[in-house]
C-alpha cells in the first residue's frame, strides 16, 4: 500500500454539483485520491450558496462548502465553450475516475457521455449519478434527494405525525447515503480494471438508493402484505419499539426486538416483574392485543424516572435504547468522536474546526487529515499548467471568460 493512502495515484475528477456525486469524490479523497472539482465560472459549484437559502442553518463560516469542498483543487472552466471542453478532455486523458450528476441533456450537450470520454480514455471509470434513472419516461427529470430519494421512494410518505401531516426531509439525508453507493460502485470498477485493465460506466440514483433504504416497507408491499393503521390518539401497535418521555422530559427510544426474553427483563427493570408473566402481556399476541393497556402502564413507569436512572436501569438488564439527542447534544457526545464521526481540519484565518468524517475505515490505514475546502478556480492555473497550458494561454482564456483563476 503507498503511504500517502490505499488510492494515492488514483486521479478523480468531480465534475458533478451539489452533495451526493462530489462525496463519492470525497470518500475517494479522504483515502488518498487526488480530486480535482470542475466548477463553473464564475460562481462554482451552487452547492456553496445553500446556506444563504431561508430555514437552512446559518453559522459564520460556509458549514455547506468546508463539509462537500474539502481535499479538493478548483479548476474553474466553462464547459459551454471549445477552448473549456478541451480543457476538460485532456484532464480526462489523465484521470482514472470521472463523477457527474449531469442530466442526460447536459451530458450530451457538453459531449461528457460514457461513450465521448472512454473513446478518449478507454480505462477511465464514469461514475454517473442520476435522479431517477437513466431509462423511462422519466428519467431525465431533474432531482434532488428530498424529490427522488425521500418522496418518489415512498420513504417521506410513511414518516407522519399523527395528525396525518409530513415531516420534512433534512438537507442532504438522502444524498449522504446515495454517495455511499456510488463510492462503492466506483471502488467496484476500480477492481475490475485491475483485472481486465479496461474501463466502465458505473452509477446509481437517487430514485434506487431510496427504494434500498425504504425496502423494508416495500417488500412487504411487493408481496402484497398489508401495514396496522393507526388513527390520531391510537395506541401504539407496538409499545416496545417506541419513544417516550422521561420525568426530566428527555426523549427516548427503545426497540426490543426479541420480546420473548426482553419484555420480562423490562419489567424486572421497572420492579414490576408480574406484568412479564400477566397472560395479557406474556405472548406477543397478548401484548398486541393488549397494546393500549401495555402502553399506558410502560408510559407512567417511565414518566416517574430521570433519563440518568433509566440509562442504569437499561444497562444492568441489557435493554436496548437510546436517547434522542438534540443536535446540541449530538456534537457533544464523546462517542461521536470515538468512533470517527467528527474529524478535525484547519480552515485558514480561522484554526481548528471539526467536520464530518466519511463512514469508511479500514483496520491500520490512516486516513488523509482533510485539507481546506477551496476558493472557485483557486487551482485553475496550477492544474492547467500540469497538462501543458502556458501562463500566456491560461490568461487569455480568463480574459475570454473561459476560465477563472485565483492566484
Amino acid at each position: 500500500m503507498a503511504k500517502d493512502g490505499i488510492l494515492s495515484g488514483i486521479r478523480v475528477i468531480d465534475c458533478a454539483t451539489y452533495i451526493a456525486a462530489p462525496h463519492a469524490a470525497s470518500v475517494l479523497s479522504d483515502f488518498g485520491a487526488e480530486v480535482l472539482k470542475i466548477e463553473r465560472p464564475p460562481g462554482g459549484d451552487l452547492w456553496r450558496l445553500f446556506p444563504h437559502l431561508p430555514g437552512t442553518g446559518k453559522s459564520e463560516l460556509n458549514w455547506s462548502w468546508i463539509l462537500s469542498g474539502r481535499n479538493r483543487k478548483s479548476v474553474a472552466i466553462d464547459l459551454a465553450q471549445p477552448e473549456g471542453r478541451e480543457v476538460l478532455v485532456k484532464l480526462v486523458r489523465t484521470a482514472d475516475v470521472f463523477v457527474s450528476n449531469y442530466q442526460v441533456e447536459q451530458l450530451k450537450k457538453f459531449r461528457i457521455t460514457w461513450d465521448d470520454l472512454s473513446a478518449i480514455n478507454p480505462r477511465l471509470i464514469y461514475a454517473h449519478l442520476s435522479g431517477y434513472g437513466e431509462t423511462g419516461e422519466d428519467a431525465d427529470l431533474p432531482a434532488f434527494d428530498a424529490l427522488a430519494y425521500w418522496a418518489r421512494s415512498g420513504l417521506l410518505g410513511t414518516i407522519r405525525g399523527q395528525d396525518g401531516s409530513i415531516a420534512g426531509a433534512r438537507a442532504g439525508i438522502g444524498d449522504n447515503p446515495t454517495a455511499m453507493s456510488l463510492f462503492g460502485a466506483i471502488m467496484l470498477g476500480l477492481y475490475n480494471r485491475e483485472r481486465t485493465g479496461k474501463g466502465a460506466k458505473v452509477g446509481t440514483s437517487l430514485l434506487a438508493s431510496g427504494a434500498w433504504a425504504n425496502s423494508c416497507d416495500l417488500q412487504v408491499k411487493l408481496l402484497g402484505g398489508s401495514f396496522p393503521e393507526r388513527t390520531p390518539g391510537q395506541a401504539p401497535a407496538n409499545p416496545l419499539i417506541l419513544g417516550y418521555l422521561s420525568s426530566d422530559q428527555k426523549v427516548f427510544f427503545i426497540v426490543l426486538l426479541d420480546p420473548d426474553h426482553e419484555f420480562p427483563r423490562l419489567c424486572e427493570a421497572l420492579g414490576i416483574s408480574e406484568i412479564g408473566k400477566d397472560p395479557m402481556f406474556s405472548t406477543i399476541a397478548a401484548r398486541a392485543e393488549h397494546a393500549a393497556e401495555l402502553y399506558g402502564i410502560l408510559q407512567s413507569q417511565f414518566e416517574s424516572r430521570t433519563l440518568g436512572e433509566l440509562k442504569k436501569l437499561f444497562k444492568q438488564f441489557d435493554i436496548k435504547w437510546s436517547s434522542v439527542p438534540t443536535l446540541d447534544d449530538v456534537i457533544g457526545d464523546a462517542q461521536m468522536r470515538e468512533c470517527g464521526a467528527f474529524v478535525s481540519h484547519e480552515v485558514p484565518g480561522h484554526g481548528e474546526i471539526e467536520t464530518i468524517n466519511s463512514p469508511v475505515f479500514v483496520d491500520g490505514v490512516v486516513k488523509r487529515r482533510p485539507q481546506a475546502a477551496p476558493e472557485v478556480g483557486s487551482d485553475t492555473r496550477g492544474v492547467l499548467r500540469s497538462i501543458g497550458y502556458s501562463d500566456d494561454a491560461i490568461d487569455a482564456m480568463i480574459k475570454r471568460g473561459v476560465a477563472i483563476a485565483r492566484d
